[in-house]
C-alpha cells in the first residue's frame, strides 16, 4: 500500500470531523474572541478551511515562505459567513485529497521547508509535513474552535465518541 493510500482514510475521517465543528460556527459571532490577545470564531473558521488548502503548496513547492523577504506576508483570509467558511473548506478538501491521492511515494519523502522572513522554520518529509503541519494542526485549531463554541453555548459535535450536548451529559 502507497503512503498516500495509507494517510487518506486519516485524512477523510479528519476532514469530516472538522466539517462538523465548522457547521457550528454562528453567523452573528464571528468577531467573539475569549481574549484581546484570542483570535476570532471567524478568524479560526477561516483558518482551519484554509489549512487543507496548504497541501497543494507542500506536494508541489519545495518550501513556503510565510513572511518572504521584499514580498508580502501571508494572512489568514477574513471570514464574511459560516457558508463562506463552509465552501473554502470544501474546496480546499476535495482538492487536498486529489493531491494527496495521486502524490506517489518518492514524492512524498521529499523534503519540504516552511520559512519566514527567508528563514526555516522547518524541514521533514512531505508525509510528516502532511500529518504535522496539516492534520495535527487541524486537529489542534478544531479543539481551539471546540472551546470558542462551548463559551458560547453552541453545543459542540461528536467527533471521537459522543460528546456532552450529543449524549445529554
Amino acid at each position: 500500500m502507497s503512503l498516500s493510500q495509507t494517510l487518506l482514510p486519516e485524512f477523510d475521517h479528519e476532514m469530516a470531523n472538522t466539517r462538523k465543528v465548522l457547521e457550528r460556527i454562528p453567523d452573528d459571532k464571528l468577531a467573539w474572541k475569549a481574549h484581546e490577545k484570542s483570535n476570532t470564531i471567524g478568524w479560526v473558521g477561516m483558518h482551519l478551511a484554509e489549512i487543507p488548502g496548504w497541501v497543494d503548496v507542500s506536494l508541489n513547492q519545495p518550501s513556503f515562505d510565510v513572511a518572504p523577504p521584499g514580498g508580502q506576508i501571508y494572512k489568514t483570509p477574513a471570514a464574511t459567513s459560516r457558508k463562506a467558511i463552509l465552501d473554502i473548506f470544501d474546496k480546499n478538501v476535495a482538492a487536498a485529497r486529489a493531491a494527496i491521492a495521486k502524490a506517489d511515494d518518492s514524492r512524498l519523502l521529499q523534503s519540504w521547508s516552511l520559512l519566514s522572513g527567508g528563514k526555516t522554520i522547518f524541514t521533514m518529509p512531505r508525509v510528516g509535513v502532511l500529518r504535522s503541519f496539516v492534520l495535527n494542526h487541524s486537529i489542534h485549531h478544531r479543539a481551539h474552535l471546540c472551546v470558542y463554541l462551548r463559551l458560547n453555548n453552541v453545543p459542540v459535535p461528536a467527533l471521537y465518541g459522543p460528546s456532552a450536548d450529543e449524549s445529554g451529559m
